[in-house]
């Protein structure tokens, strides 16, 4: 069989920068490699001609998201806001506690989908999860493990 790994996730953005506020400094993802990309790749991406676009990676724990910042032409489209909705429907990350990283993403610009807020027990503690929608719409899950105090 062939060899295979993961290499990265995809992620289409309407600005760059805000959104490298939010992973970065919102999720701890590092800046990685960056890729200003041209016209050579329009077939390849499945676009109309003309196209600027710069690719620019961030990492954490050994996994990557490719932001993908269109200048031409301009991003389409809604991201996916039920998880069952055919494709990536969010990015979950887990943490310590939920409330210091909400209020980071929400300084950032994430909205807060009060909604999804669930706290699921298990013997011996419990799973806490939110979902926030950054500025374009896409979901990311937070969710704490939580263990009863002995």
């Amino acid at each position: 069989m062939a060899q295979i790994s993961v290499s990265h996730i995809g992620l289409c953005v309407s600005d760059l920068d805000r959104s490298m506020r939010i992973y970065c400094d919102g999720l701890g993802f590092e800046p990685a490699e960056r890729y200003d990309i041209g016209d050579e790749v329009a077939d390849t991406l499945e676009v109309p001609h003309g196209v600027e676009l710069v690719s620019q990676m961030i990492a954490r724990d050994g996994f990557k998201i490719e932001l993908l910042g269109w200048v031409s032409p301009p991003v389409e489209g809604t991201p996916s806001t039920q998880r069952n909705q055919l494709g990536i429907t969010h990015l979950s990350v887990t943490v310590d506690e939920i409330a210091p990283v909400e209020a980071r993403l929400v300084e950032l610009g994430c909205t807060v989908l009060e909604s999804t807020r669930t706290v699921i027990p298990f013997p011996g503690g419990r799973t806490e999860l939110l979902f926030l929608a950054d500025p374009d719409g896409t979901r990311v899950e937070l969710m704490a493990f939580v263990m009863d105090p002995a």
